[in-house]
């Protein structure tokens, strides 16, 4: 599977130097899962393409690379907050702590996801300053360009 970063990018843009995951905790899949769902629709899919060939690494790198990781860490995050065993589905639990209440995943996830989507704005303002060097983007196919949610508010242009 092709993804414009690898698991280990996005564990080291995505979890902090004291936080500690498996190798295995992030997979390819989950970042072409979080690419597919919030990326693609903003770069559209010829960009996309072109960016898994190899083209634009630099825009990969300083604009794209960033926002894929903390939205997979979103999309992931349940995942790792919870584990499943021999007695089903359980919150983990050690001598050096608890998994957080609903409140605190919740206040986790709505900063990954809002630090993620500005990243991704950033991102789309650079490709509609940037058309004539990377002609792949199609602002008018851009999500961004025709509905965006802030908080609770949808706004449709």
């Amino acid at each position: 599977m092709n993804t414009l970063i690898s698991p280990a990018q996005a564990v080291r843009l995505a979890f902090g130097d004291g936080e500690w995951l498996p190798p295995e905790a992030l997979t390819e899949a989950d970042i072409a899962a979080a690419e597919e769902r919030h990326i693609v629709p903003v770069i559209g899919r010829a960009l996309h393409e072109r960016l898994l060939e190899g083209q634009y690494p630099d825009f990969v790198t300083s604009h794209l690379a960033a926002c894929t990781a903390l939205f997979t860490r979103a999309l992931v995050q349940p995942r790792l907050d919870i584990r499943t065993g021999q007695s089903g589905t359980t919150a983990p639990r050690t001598d050096y702590g608890s998994a957080p209440d609903t409140t605190a995943r919740r206040a986790l996830r709505r900063s990954l996801l809002a630090q993620a989507r500005t990243l991704l704005r950033r991102a789309a303002g650079y490709l509609a300053d940037h058309r004539d060097t990377i002609p792949e983007y199609d602002p008018d196919s851009d999500i961004l360009n025709h509905c965006t949610t802030d908080g609770n508010l949808v706004q449709i242009r």
